[in-house]
């Protein structure tokens, strides 16, 4: 029995069975929004691509991270965007009063502590949710998943919602996990998923939440909630979620590809999903469009990249088991990208030190461990005797005539503190250079812990004072039960004499363990703060050494773009790419041969340099599914601006392809229409004339040459000498106009534009060579190159 089932049986209940029992039940709506799209500036004119990367705005968890040691976000600007996007442009929830008003009381899912805290003191400090009451439904740290599990603060939080809701007419709950399962809030109208939730089931129940029935009088009035909404700012796994939801947690088992758009179509009827189309306009989605806009949004975020983006990557992790020789004869060999600038300069990647398990985590050696505590701690040895005396003079509360324990927990743990903190914390705060947050944080991790150790020894000391005031009882009543009058008073001074004598065997033992718990628990926790640094430092080099990998991977995805201008078609995909290249070309442009790229795609056999041993490498280092859909992206691109007569385009394709050299930047469109403007300018009848010739000597993109063409084309003295549109567009480029580019894949580039219209090769382009001018410019003999390369010229 499923959602889709619950809302069929809403619509349809037969009335003669009674009332409707799903009739409470409010529709869920889902609203996708994507969030680069809400932070974004649109590219000006001319701008070079990728200057600035978005990336980060396809990982939630990533977006909403705070930066380390602070209590602010990572990229506190973009956030800032986003909320102000988010109460001012129409289409977003809160942008307006009404909008507000339907959504009074909401719930927001982030993925850790810290965000909230940092998303609260945005939100309170926010002009737009001035009137909300905000609150944090939180623990201390902890991750979304450890939040969801803690029943205790769970309940605290429920009851402090509940209260906020009961004082205030508009409330935000901020949770990294708490209130996300087992628990009800009707007043809830909407969640919002800040959060890069990866399970399908804990994702729908989070959502879920929001999906109670709710009825409230206002004015004399009733009225029921009929609606409640999830707002998710990451699509391309929103949808995929939703996909699942409808065919993979209903029990059905395994279902078919056939099957599975059914199976969304029918819970759309009862969940529609509104997202965004290519015009930046809400509109239900339909079955198709849950299955194919996850790939679509990635593969256009690529593409707007000029293919340098992360999301075209996969595998990372698995660089790590290469061999050195490996990795600098083909990763070091490609150029690095950072922030849209190619640095061509020698980069050898270092991934020494790093090992990584079966599953792609960091591990640390136990060697190492070991070796980092004798470094650090050596000779600094925990004081017994200071321990000792203090919790004697704690314990001593607890004299033979007790019969209760007294509180010594915070006592105890406030003396073990003085002498852990110098010991443990100190010196790991020096050992890993951390920041005084970081130290105060493993502070209260060790605190928690000796607190936890103490008070187990405590319940134990507890439980057997019970248990001998319990025994002493028992034999007291047997004697008064047994024994005549005048022996009881001796029997039972014998049974207190002997329950004082075992109180005092327990308090020395209760103060032994104590002891020995402290010392242990301090001495655990030296491997416990080694081995848990020690991993973070480790994790933080890996993620490091990967974006350096990522940085070459994004060295050659930059040539992706000119590749496929030069030498793409519909056909080519990443298991193809290598194809579509001429290999000289392929080593010339990425600085690796084709082989070598092979190998980071499909992986093969290398030789292990220490062992001998023949190993095997998996590939797989991009994401066939984002590269295949990226590239028909562009190619659709390429198409939709092929007609450059079209003056009604605002870009054109070479917005989309990062320059490969700095001596080859395509020129922009303004200024080859002032290079060409010049020319008429100069000579007001220089594009009238049919016999005039023009050339590009050193071609890059083919603009400049298209500029003439249009010039020529659009010229009305040129209309009247030559009436044809076909044949004057002919006799202009297979009689006027020449260029020259200085290498094949330029070439390429260029002709593939000039002639983009001409897909049947109806006018010649024996008048466009691949000819690189510059050594003969230098010799001061272009005349006599131009003779031999075009035959006309002769």
């Amino acid at each position: 029995w499923s959602y889709a089932d619950e809302q069929e049986a809403k619509r349809s209940w037969d009335f003669n069975k009674g009332s409707n029992p799903y009739e409470p039940l409010p529709q869920l709506n889902m609203f996708t929004f994507q969030l680069s799209a809400m932070i974004e500036e649109k590219l000006l004119e001319g701008q070079t691509i990728g200057e600035t990367t978005y990336d980060f705005a396809f990982d939630l968890n990533e977006f909403f991270a705070v930066e380390e040691g602070k209590t602010t976000f990572k990229h506190e600007k973009d956030v800032k965007k986003w909320l102000e996007r988010l109460t001012k442009n129409e289409k977003y929830p809160f942008s307006t009063p009404a909008l507000r008003k339907e959504l009074k009381h909401t719930f927001w899912l982030l993925d850790r502590v810290a965000s909230a805290k940092a998303l609260a003191k945005l939100l309170e400090n926010d002009a737009a949710f001035m009137h909300h009451k905000i609150t944090i439904a939180a623990g201390d740290g902890k991750d979304l998943n450890e939040e969801a599990e803690d029943f205790v603060s769970n309940e605290k939080s429920y009851d402090k919602v509940r209260k906020v809701i009961a004082e205030n007419e508009y409330t935000i709950t901020i949770s990294v996990g708490q209130l996300t399962t087992g628990v009800t809030i009707p007043e809830w109208t909407a969640v919002m998923m800040l959060s890069n939730i990866a399970s399908p089931a804990l994702y729908m129940q989070a959502a879920f939440r929001c999906q109670n029935p709710y009825h409230y009088e206002k004015n004399g009035k009733y009225y029921k909630k009929e609606n409640a909404y999830i707002f998710d700012f990451a699509p391309d796994r929103t949808l995929v979620m939703f996909d699942d939801f409808a065919n993979k947690l209903l029990g059905q088992g395994s279902v078919s590809d056939k099957d599975r758009p059914e199976n969304i179509k029918r819970l759309l009827n009862f969940f529609p999903v509104i997202g965004e189309d290519e015009h930046g306009t809400m509109v239900p989605l339909d079955a198709t469009q849950v299955l194919t806009i996850p790939r679509t949004i990635l593969a256009t975020e690529v593409v707007k990249r000029g293919f340098m983006s992360n999301l075209l990557f996969a595998n990372i992790s698995g660089i790590f088991a290469l061999p050195k020789e490996i990795v600098d004869s083909i990763l070091s060999e490609l150029p690095v990208e950072k922030q849209g600038k190619k640095d061509t300069s020698a980069t050898t990647i270092d991934l020494s030190g790093i090992k990584m398990d079966e599953d792609g985590n960091v591990v640390v050696p136990t060697e190492t461990i070991i070796s980092k505590k004798n470094e650090l701690f050596g000779d600094k040895v925990y004081d017994v005797s200071a321990m000792t005396t203090a919790v004697e003079t704690a314990v001593g509360g607890i004299s033979s005539e007790a019969h209760v324990p007294l509180d010594v927990t915070a006592k105890i743990v406030d003396v073990a503190m003085d002498l852990a903190k110098p010991i443990i914390v100190d010196t790991v705060k020096t050992g890993f250079d951390l920041t005084n947050t970081q130290a105060d944080k493993i502070e209260k991790q060790v605190k928690e812990i000796i607190t936890e150790k103490v008070k187990a020894v405590e319940n134990d000391n507890y439980r057997k004072q019970f248990e001998v005031k319990q025994k002493a009882a028992e034999e007291i009543k047997m004697v008064e039960e047994s024994l005549a009058e005048d022996e009881i008073e001796t029997a039972i001074k014998e049974i207190e004499a002997k329950q004082r004598k075992e109180f005092e065997r327990l308090r020395v033992e209760f103060t032994k363990n104590l002891n020995e718990t402290i010392k242990e628990t301090i001495e655990e926790q030296k491997t416990v703060q080694v081995e848990e640094q020690a991993q973070i430092k480790a994790k933080k080099n890996k993620d490091s050494k990967e974006e350096e990998v990522r940085g070459h991977l994004r060295g050659f995805a930059r040539t992706i773009p000119s590749f496929l201008m030069a030498y793409g078609e519909r056909g080519t995909r990443l298991c193809n790419f290598d194809n579509y290249t001429p290999e000289e070309v392929f080593l010339e442009v990425t600085g690796i041969t084709e082989e070598q790229f092979r190998f980071l795609r499909d992986g093969g056999t290398y030789i292990d340099d220490m062992t001998g041993e023949e190993k095997h490498f998996s590939g797989g280092l991009f994401n066939e599914i984002v590269f295949d859909e990226a590239i028909q992206e562009f190619l659709n691109i390429r198409e939709r601006l092929a007609d450059y007569f079209d003056e009604s385009h605002q870009e054109d394709i070479f917005n989309y392809i990062p320059p490969q050299e700095t001596n080859q930047i395509f020129t922009p469109k303004q200024v080859v229409k002032m290079m060409v403007q010049k020319l008429e300018d100069e000579d007001p009848h220089i594009f009238e004339d049919p016999d005039k010739t023009f050339i590009d000597l050193f071609m890059k993109s083919g603009l400049y040459i298209t500029e003439l063409v249009k010039r020529l084309f659009n010229n009305p003295v040129m209309k009247e000498k030559i009436p044809d549109n076909d044949a004057r567009l002919k006799h202009i480029l297979e009689k006027q106009l020449y260029g020259l580019a200085p290498s094949d894949i330029i070439y390429h580039i260029a002709t593939n534009y000039i002639f983009s219209f001409d897909a049947e090769n109806r006018i010649s382009r024996k008048h466009f060579k691949s000819v690189d001018t510059r050594p003969a410019v230098k010799e001061g003999k272009l005349d006599e190159l131009l003779v031999a390369t075009f035959d006309d010229l002769k």
